[in-house]
């Protein structure tokens, strides 16, 4: 929990850069969001993102996709961030170096940097959202 909240001011940074040069669009991140979420279980989570996915246009059956982990609604140029933005989760923030090189050699280091911080962002919202969930429930 700790590593989770001292790599979140650089994730933001990161984010905010991103919103700026655009290098990676909002929609994108908004899955890649989802993918983290997904193998986190955040109920709380899960909701808001759904929300602002449906916002954004995505499809109820591509929401369904990305929370239920099958994948089916996956874009191919988008596919190896997914994968390891799931990785990222369910290494607990811990990613295999290999994993983030070859993110890297597929999308350049600036991207991959902000593929990471959507990453790291949500991981660390979930480590807030699974408790805050049980208490609602």
């Amino acid at each position: 929990m700790y590593r989770a909240f001292t790599l979140l001011p650089g994730a933001m940074g990161r984010m905010i850069y991103n919103r700026r040069k655009k290098l990676v669009d909002h929609e994108f991140i908004e899955r890649i969001q989802l993918a983290v979420t997904e193998v986190n279980g955040c109920a709380a989570c899960s909701y808001a993102h759904t929300f602002m996915a449906l916002k954004q246009g995505m499809s109820n059956e591509e929401i369904h996709s990305f929370l239920s982990g099958d994948g089916g609604f996956i874009k191919p140029e988008e596919a190896k961030a997914i994968v390891f933005a799931q990785h990222y989760a369910d290494s607990r923030g811990f990613p295999e170096k290999d994993a983030y090189e070859s993110l890297s050699g597929e999308y350049g280091e600036k991207r991959a940097r902000v593929i990471m911080a959507a990453s790291q962002m949500m991981h660390a919202g979930n480590i807030y959202g699974i408790p805050y969930s049980a208490f609602i429930s």
